[in-house]
């Protein structure tokens, strides 16, 4: 992975280089991470909350162990004074259980160090409604719980 120092990159252009990245994302180019994130990044989502290049680029190693032809399609962002806001899709199929085209939607707050890199990253999804109503037995129990929840 590459962690030459690059040239700072103001906020639009940090954005953007972001963007590409999730937009690209594939084993091939998981070497690029190092330009993209600092290398004391923090990196949280609902299920990981890790520092460090090792440690992020295992996730993405392990979501491709998971999913079939991952994908992140970004619909919005917008960025301000170091820091990035992005709306985003996660498009997979599931290796089992379920057949077809998965979506989960959720939001990004990064935060950029000087270089323009990510310094910190937060990912904002709810797994309930986005992952786990879509499995057979926990999804029917899951949409079970809520019906009972909304009486």
């Amino acid at each position: 992975m590459s962690t030459v120092a690059a040239a700072p990159l103001d906020g639009e252009h940090a954005l953007a280089r972001l963007v590409a990245f999730y937009e690209n994302l594939s084993l091939e180019n998981l070497a690029q991470l190092g330009a993209v994130y600092a290398p004391d990044a923090s990196f949280k989502d609902p299920f990981n909350e890790v520092q460090g290049h090792a440690a992020i680029l295992a996730i993405f190693e392990h979501m491709f162990v998971q999913v079939n032809r991952p994908r992140f399609v970004v619909l919005e962002c917008m960025q301000q004074q170091g820091q990035a806001f992005l709306t985003w899709e996660f498009r997979f199929h599931m290796r089992r259980f379920v057949a077809g085209e998965q979506c989960v939607r959720g939001a990004t707050h990064v935060r950029f160090d000087a270089q323009g890199r990510v310094a910190v990253h937060r990912d904002y999804w709810d797994v309930a409604e986005e992952l786990y109503q879509k499995l057979p037995v926990l999804g029917g129990l899951m949409r079970l719980l809520r019906r009972a929840s909304q009486r």
